[in-house]
Formats: structure tokens, C-alpha cells, sequence
């Protein structure tokens, strides 16, 4: 077994998307001071390797303490745009640019998640239908082409979150 960590660190004043807060990462107790070590995070529910709920693009739609816990892991496998059939019954991720243009075939699958780098568009339309979708992922390349693994991306429990940061990790069998 491997377990593939797919998490953008976080940290003091990485990069966000435009608009979004600004990540502050400081130390707010020392060990030296208080006798342990504390810091203060200051970041969007979009930072870096994160969820979106259907509410952070459609309001009134679910959020992230509404949705059951099933929803934020299961079997799931990488796909490419090409790919003449996707598979059923998994959380699907792209390792390229997915756009609107799989929209159609996503909503016929009706995976429980999809991840990778995906247009707002895209985010948009999935969240729309109530599947819930992974961005800012790293090392998609790294997991197997045409096979299964296990996905982990739970969120904090945030009250009434429209998204939040995640550690996403895959567990492949060997």
C-alpha cells in the first residue's frame, strides 16, 4: 500500500486565487513563551487544496456540514478527456484541464466527487447538481493510469461552509 499525499502545504502569503484573503500563518505562542507551540491561520475556505459545496456557487444549495461524511472519500480513478468511457460508481479526477464540454457526461455518471484542474464553468455546473469537486490538488501524475485507489479529502466541519482546505490523500494498492 501507498499513501500518495495530494496537499498543497499552507502557508504565510502563498499564492490565492484573485480576490480571495490573503493566507497569514504566524506564531502565536512559543514554546519558550507559554511552554508550546501555537499559530494563528488566517485563509479563505478556498485555500490551496480544497472542497467546494454546491452553496459556494448556487445559494440555498447544500453545505458542507449538510453533506454526509461518504460524500469526501470513496474508490475513485484518474481519466483523461479522451478516454472513451469513464467509470461508474467512483470519484473521477482529471490530470489536465477538464472544461464544460464534460459537464454532460459527468451529469450522467453522477460521480460522487470530481477533482483536478476544473474550469469555473465546469465547478459551476457539477456543484449545480449537488457533486461536490476537488481543486488545487498536486501529484495527480503520480497515482496510476486505468486503475482504482482510495480518495480521503474531508473538510473541516464548518457551519454552513461553502468550501474548505482538505489533506487529500490517495491509498494505492500495490
Amino acid at each position: 500500500m501507498r499513501v500518495i499525499d495530494l496537499s498543497l502545504p499552507i502557508a504565510d502569503g502563498m499564492p490565492v486565487y484573485p480576490g480571495d484573503p490573503v493566507v497569514k500563518v504566524k506564531i502565536a505562542h512559543t514554546h519558550e513563551s507559554h511552554s508550546w507551540e501555537l499559530r494563528q491561520l488566517s485563509l479563505g475556505s478556498h485555500t490551496g487544496t480544497h472542497v467546494d459545496a454546491p452553496s459556494h456557487m448556487h445559494p440555498g444549495a447544500a453545505t458542507l456540514d449538510e453533506l454526509p461524511l461518504e460524500r469526501f472519500f470513496g474508490v475513485s480513478r484518474v481519466v483523461l478527456l479522451e478516454d472513451p468511457v469513464w467509470p461508474e460508481g467512483r470519484g473521477l479526477f482529471f490530470a489536465e484541464s477538464a472544461g464544460v464540454e464534460c459537464l454532460e457526461r459527468l451529469a450522467a455518471l453522477r460521480p460522487p466527487f470530481v477533482g483536478g484542474e476544473l474550469s469555473e464553468q465546469l465547478e459551476r455546473g457539477l456543484l449545480g447538481i449537488g457533486i461536490v469537486t476537488y481543486t488545487g490538488l498536486q501529484g495527480l501524475d503520480r497515482l496510476p493510469g486505468g486503475e482504482d485507489f482510495m480518495f480521503y479529502g474531508f473538510p473541516l466541519r464548518i457551519f454552513g461552509g461553502d468550501g474548505s482546505p482538505v489533506r487529500a490523500v490517495a491509498v494505492v494498492s500495490p
